[in-house]
């Protein structure tokens, strides 16, 4: 026992010095943002290799210099100045971080925007989050054109990043950087550490994406990541995943920078070219979310796959029976699971070779970040309270195994900082608990169901509320709802996530109700989710119920509907499957079922 707890507290504590002593050596340097610590690399390893794209290869010198020319071409053709919002739609590219760079050179706040919205979603968010220019990237024109009359009329500009625009109504980037000097800008605005940095969007339980602050504080420590992980300033790092989601931007390219490393950045994931890429750049470490893992261990066996170079794979949402799986097919010698939030700074990291947990409750963890799990009403979600109305701590009975899940919440402090959805009081308030175990005490609530095991490993065991995840994205519930809703032929919908064997996350259902003497038009309804809904929004499963079940408070139900799944055998309702190739929703049979769920009709 002894053993055992030194063992863990030494871990923890090595961890806890590894970052404590960085933060302090940053701050004595004066690097207190992601933006100090870049030019601080710059400064540093000037001719290092920063980013190789395609053919392109940016030292860090690079980079500095082409942000510089982006600044200037802002600040002198679109006025930008320190606490200007601009809002940027682009995808995998190392003019992505050049333009966010050049922007945060002139203290302006960049909200990433999901490259997979359809036109409603873009304007909400380019409204939502307070932007008044917009910059896209040169294969997203299109999506911008469609929402032009509206962004002209709420006298937002429109950049686009390529050497020609369309018409008068877009600003050329790089026609108007060429004159730009790309020598230092002499008056870099001065930041408060504790102010928003920038925004990243995240689904939002009102239909539509959310915008989270984060702040300067919360991106300083997320570059710490792959040091934590084990990964070096000599390391070769693959980021394949969007850089508009935090695990790209914040841990992978910003992981990048605090190391002084290499990062090999792909414009979308490649299962075919995933092992050729690490062969041919020499990858030591790769970045992952469990789908991706998934996808390689789907794939025929190729020469590639254990002719690599990799060592550490770091990253989140890998199932344990993929795990196991991808150490031995692949031979990569570390996997580094973690556990992270956009909007809060909770995070825990699975620093041991223990296969499945997100991380462990150690001593440090709770000092630096402290949590709780909560027990919680199996049919609301709603934490549990005492009759004085304080809320009731997860059983955790130390070198036992219950399986009993706890919604994890962390405390609001100075460090620990919650700033907020912008443009959207209510549902910033709606994740926070107040008077949780004193009066006045304030939770954020980060809406996971987490399980701590014998050993004070944690596990993730679900998300709740409206969202579920597929593909590696949050999906709205309440969005696809509305969006079905529309059609002549739906009455109501219910939308909601179910798990398929093999399949990381849910896939998405909807049980739905007829209009009366209507029937399902099920070309109709995809040809209307193609215009409406990013692909890994559209529900693949149909049920028609008659009526739909709500709570006392006329909630729509959905414990019971994500029980029962998908099965024909236990579900006496007409049930349809998305058939992508016919366009069309077709009945769901038995034959039909078991070749989802055997993997022989892969989703």
């Amino acid at each position: 026992f002894l053993v055992w707890v030194l063992e863990r507290g030494r871990l923890s504590l090595l961890l806890g010095e590894i970052l404590v002593k960085t933060l302090k050596a940053r701050m004595q340097q004066g690097i207190t943002t992601f933006l100090d610590c870049f030019l601080h690399e710059a400064r540093k390893h000037p001719n290092k290799p920063f980013i190789i794209f395609e053919n392109q290869t940016l030292t860090y010198q690079d980079v500095d210099k082409r942000s510089n020319k982006f600044a200037g071409a802002f600040r002198t053709e679109g006025s930008l100045k320190q606490g200007d919002i601009v809002a940027l739609l682009m995808c995998n590219e190392p003019d992505f971080i050049c333009v966010w760079f050049g922007l945060c050179k002139l203290g302006c706040e960049v909200a990433f925007l999901n490259v997979n919205i359809k036109a409603k979603s873009l304007l909400h968010c380019v409204r939502s989050c307070g932007a008044k220019t917009l910059v896209v990237g040169a294969d997203l024109v299109c999506l911008a054109e469609e929402v032009l009359p509206d962004l002209k009329k709420d006298n937002v500009s429109v950049w686009v990043v390529a050497h020609t625009s369309p018409d008068e109504n877009f600003k050329s980037l790089l026609l108007n950087a060429e004159n730009m000097s790309d020598e230092n800008l002499s008056d870099l605005p001065k930041v408060d550490v504790m102010s928003n940095f920038l925004f990243i969007f995240t689904s939002g339980t009102t239909g539509l994406p959310k915008a989270a602050r984060v702040g300067h504080m919360k991106a300083i420590v997320s570059m710490i990541f792959f040091d934590m992980c084990g990964a070096r300033s000599d390391d070769v790092i693959y980021i394949t995943l969007p850089l508009y989601h935090m695990s790209a931007s914040l841990l992978g390219i910003g992981g990048c920078i605090h190391l002084g490393a290499t990062c090999v950045l792909k414009r979308r994931f490649s299962v075919n070219q995933f092992w050729k890429d690490c062969v041919k750049h020499n990858v030591t470490v790769v970045q992952y979310i469990g789908e991706l893992c998934r996808y390689l261990l789907n794939q025929p066996m190729v020469a590639e796959e254990r002719a690599h170079c990799v060592r550490l794979a770091a990253g989140s949402g890998l199932r344990s029976d993929v795990w196991r799986q991808f150490i031995t097919r692949f031979g990569i010698t570390q996997i580094r699971e973690g556990y992270g939030l956009t909007e809060a700074n909770i995070g825990f990291l699975n620093y041991t070779d223990e296969v499945g947990p997100i991380g462990r409750a150690s001593c440090f963890n709770k000092l630096l970040v402290p949590f709780k799990l909560l027990r919680y009403d199996p049919k609301t979600y709603e934490p549990l309270r005492t009759a004085s109305g304080r809320c009731i701590l997860y059983l955790h009975i130390p070198f036992s195994w219950t399986g009993e899940a706890g919604i994890l919440v962390t405390p609001l402090t100075a460090t620990n900082q919650f700033l907020g959805y912008a443009g959207n009081k209510v549902q910033s308030e709606k994740k926070l608990i107040r008077d949780v175990f004193i009066a006045g005490d304030v939770y954020f609530n980060t809406g996971d169901l987490l399980v701590q095991d014998h050993k004070d490993f944690l596990y993730f065991r679900d998300r709740i509320g409206d969202t579920f995840r597929w593909k590696g994205e949050n999906v709205s519930t309440t969005e696809v709802s509305e969006v079905l809703g529309v059609l002549d032929f739906i009455q109501e919908a219910n939308v909601y996530g179910v798990t398929i064997p093999g399949c990381e996350g849910r896939a998405g259902m909807a049980a739905i109700v007829l209009k009366p003497d209507q029937r399902l038009n099920g070309k109709k309804l995809y040809n209307h989710l193609v215009k409406t809904l990013p692909a890994y929004a559209w529900p693949w499963f149909l049920r028609v119920q008659t009526s739909l079940d709500v709570t006392e408070t006329f909630k729509q139900q959905k414990t019971k509907l994500v029980q029962e799944g998908f099965n024909p055998d236990v579900i006496h309702d007409p049930l349809y499957f998305l058939d992508v190739p016919q366009k069309d929703y077709t009945l769901l049979t038995i034959a039909l079922y078991h070749d989802i769920v055997s993997g022989k009709i892969s989703l």
